[in-house]
């Protein structure tokens, strides 16, 4: 998985990436991967101690890549499409502060679900409702400006842990759509988080049908 969410980035034309890593398996990824010379990228790498939420591992690279706008891709999730224009469009123009990748699914009620305007502007995500009110799951690929890691911080104070222990990512996304300017892409290709026995195995047969061709 991990390679295929390493192609989803150096094909979209991003070369420089931190991974966060954890648990006891942080050695044989590095061993693997090396200095990402392998992928024509450069690599850094941080270490989140426990399970403390996407977006608590994002602000652990605060140190590497603040300053800077950034993509930030789930670990688990396969992506078919690249999305290089929307890379460079994200980083030459400040239209957007925010930019989230969604799919259409058969089953939104398993997901964060979006709510987006006439003006494709993103006013709402909820999480796994039981009445969904779109069928726009959110995907684990987000771009941010560069004032991510303030918003953290302010999340931290405001919000802080939720009651599993984690740092929701939802409530930085819903921050930035507050401010008015959350753009999306609606993607078409295939997309699997692949998390569960089941999404793993669709995403093996897709990656397998692939390669096959």
């Amino acid at each position: 998985m991990i390679y295929k969410v390493i192609k989803t980035l150096t094909q979209s034309g991003i070369s420089d990436i931190t991974i966060v890593l954890g648990g006891e398996s942080v050695g044989d990824f590095i061993r693997l991967l090396g200095d990402g010379s392998e992928f024509d990228a450069r690599f850094n790498y941080v270490y989140q101690q426990r399970a403390g939420g996407i977006a608590e591992a994002l602000y652990l690279t605060k140190e590497i890549v603040q300053g800077h706008k950034i993509a930030v891709i789930l670990g688990d999730n396969i992506f078919e499409d690249r999305y290089k224009e929307e890379v460079e469009k994200f980083r030459t123009t400040n239209e957007y502060e925010c930019m989230l990748f969604l799919k259409k699914v058969p089953d939104p009620h398993r997901f964060g679900v979006a709510e987006v305007n006439e003006e494709g502007l993103v006013i709402n995500i909820e999480e796994k409702p039981k009445k969904p009110k779109s069928d726009l799951s959110v995907t684990g690929l987000y771009f941010y400006n560069e004032e991510i890691f303030s918003i953290i911080e302010q999340i931290i104070e405001d919000v802080g842990y939720s009651d599993r222990g984690e740092l929701e990512i939802t409530d930085v996304n819903n921050f930035y759509i507050q401010r008015g300017k959350t753009n999306c892409k609606i993607i078409d290709g295939f997309w699997s988080d692949a998390g569960t026995f089941e999404t793993l195995i669709k995403s093996s047969n897709y990656i397998q049908s692939k390669n096959q061709k």
